[in-house]
């Protein structure tokens, strides 16, 4: 293999991605200057300069540039990387900092979007409840792996379901409140979990 075949496809990729915010930043901002409803992949194409049928190569349809993002691989590789010793709550804190803590206001105001949406159009929060389920099936694999259990126990199902919970709620209260910080946030919600939730 010529030594600089890794050095193109990384480059491939990192334009892909590139490509791929682009075009869901660009749409976000579509669907609030006109509503989601109102917004074609059509526009969104013209806007980014490219064809209707470069955009289905990125997005599978329209719903995916609010239900889909980059951010759940990176999520789940970085709690897969925190130290052995941590219970699933506390490597899910580590990962999420690793994830949200670096990111500047921009995404943030992508991601804060695009939530406002899945709250907002009746057809985004049936898919949100479709990824939902399955990111509770990550999580509890990734928790019973940790902990060297089953992974069709019912006690690591509940803590994955849980950890998805409070993380929503999180995310919820963000979407409300402008002011307050999502990282900030995330955190305080899993530790009042690892707390034991007292109110």
């Amino acid at each position: 293999m010529p030594p600089d075949t890794g050095a193109t496809g990384g480059l491939r990729e990192r334009k892909k991605a590139k490509t791929r915010a682009t075009i869901q930043h660009e749409a976000l901002r579509l669907f609030r200057q006109q509503g989601y409803e109102a917004t074609t992949v059509e526009q969104i194409a013209e806007v980014v300069e490219i064809s209707p049928s470069t955009f289905f190569r990125y997005f599978r349809a329209k719903e995916d540039l609010v239900l889909t993002d980059d951010y759940d691989p990176l999520i789940l590789e970085a709690l897969r990387a925190q130290p052995d010793a941590l219970g699933p709550v506390q490597a899910v804190r580590g990962a999420l900092r690793a994830v949200f803590g670096g990111l500047g206001q921009e995404e943030l105001a992508d991601i804060r979007g695009r939530a406002e949406l899945a709250l907002a159009v009746p057809e985004l929060r049936a898919g949100m409840l479709d990824q939902s389920a399955q990111i509770v099936r990550q999580v509890t694999d990734l928790a019973a792996e940790r902990a060297g259990l089953p992974a069709d126990g019912f006690a690591v199902y509940t803590v994955a379901g849980a950890i998805l919970g409070v993380v929503m709620a999180a995310e919820m209260y963000w979407v409300e409140h402008p002011e307050s910080h999502l990282v900030r946030l995330l955190d305080d919600a899993l530790a009042h979990l690892e707390a034991g939730l007292p109110l």
